[in-house]
């Protein structure tokens, strides 16, 4: 029991990806991490509002009817965003929240957190679905802090707004853009495989990709045929 917890806690860590496996959050991913004071703020609203959607999702699963179960879950992770929009608005730094913006109400539509209401939270415990949505945003925080700082060093030579190197006076343009965000994501994508690759020939294996991870186990877009 302990081993299959820990398992729903760790794999959204890198065997389960969001960003790096599942490619979900593309949006924010690409748009937020020019810092990675901004990365590291919208991960962790995505991680309260993927915890308390699924804890709640979860339980009212059992007798939520099918055919409107969606719509259910998108109002309970909306009630979840304006919550944290809230708090954020009250307490976080007024420039985080402003670079944030439209982002933090979009959480409502981001796939990674409908994709765990309807793949994950329904179908498990309250406590497996809690432990997967903490462990899928901690590895979503974890990315977009990643790419938010390697962004940002390779723009101004700083991370989290200190500069690390002082006579960097000009600012590098390519990787604080959306061209350049795109070649980053590329290059930690091939390293990502590079590696998983070699770790299967070490161990003597076939690299194979993570089981499951196809529109067969999500459902979504299969709202019609319940209809």
């Amino acid at each position: 029991m302990k081993n299959t917890l820990f398992q729903d806690f760790s794999k959204g860590i890198w065997k389960e990806n969001p960003v790096l496996v599942l490619l979900l959050g593309t949006c924010p991913t690409l748009a937020l991490t020019s810092s990675a004071a901004n990365g590291f703020g919208m991960g962790i609203a995505t991680t309260c509002v993927l915890a308390g959607s699924n804890l709640v999702i979860s339980l009212i699963a059992g007798f939520t009817p099918k055919k409107i179960r969606i719509p259910v879950y998108i109002v309970v992770i909306a009630g979840f965003v304006t919550v944290v929009d809230l708090l954020l608005q009250a307490y976080a730094p007024s420039s985080l929240y402003e670079a944030l913006g439209i982002f933090i109400p979009l959480i409502v539509v981001n796939c990674i957190v409908l994709g765990r209401a309807e793949a994950f939270a329904s179908r498990n415990t309250p406590l497996r679905s809690i432990l997967d949505g903490i462990g899928m945003g901690l590895g979503f925080t974890l990315t977009l802090t990643m790419l938010g700082m390697i962004r940002e060093f390779l723009t101004c030579g700083a991370v989290f707004g200190i500069k690390l190197i002082p006579s960097w006076t000009v600012d590098f343009l390519l990787p604080g853009a959306a061209p350049g965000a795109f070649i980053i994501v590329g290059c930690i994508l091939a390293l990502k495989s590079y590696f998983n690759r070699r770790a299967a020939i070490k161990a003597h294996r076939l690299y194979v990709p993570p089981q499951g991870l196809n529109c067969h186990n999500c459902g979504i877009c299969r709202i019609a045929d319940d209809k």
